[in-house]
């Protein structure tokens, strides 16, 4: 314990200078980073359309939607076909087997 009443004692304020350098550069950091999130902000902001390009867009999109979905319409409708061909062409190879076991049925019966 120092009993000299005219020492000097630090000063409870005086940060050292290393650790007062790692606050300056991660304010600056912070204060770069705020400034480039707002820069792409703004500049999101001045790609703005208008009304009429809007709605022509949406026109568009509407178009190609409708476009789609009467390619796919078209699409089931082929595929329908071909199964209903190939179920037909199922039925008539089970009427001929069952005709054909029919005789067989009649042969074995006798």
């Amino acid at each position: 314990m120092n009993t000299n009443l005219f020492s000097q004692a630090p000063s409870p304020d005086a940060i050292p200078a290393e650790p007062r350098g790692l606050i300056v550069g991660a304010i600056a950091t912070f204060l770069l980073a705020a400034r480039q999130c707002l820069k792409r902000k703004w500049a999101a902001r001045t790609e703005l359309i208008t009304r009429a390009e809007l709605c022509a867009e949406m026109r568009d999109i509407s178009d190609r939607i409708h476009a789609d979905h009467l390619a796919m319409l078209e699409k089931l409708d082929a595929n329908h076909r071909e199964l209903l061909a190939a179920l037909e062409r199922q039925v008539t190879r089970i009427n001929a087997l069952e005709a054909g076991l029919a005789r067989v049925d009649e042969r074995t019966s006798r």
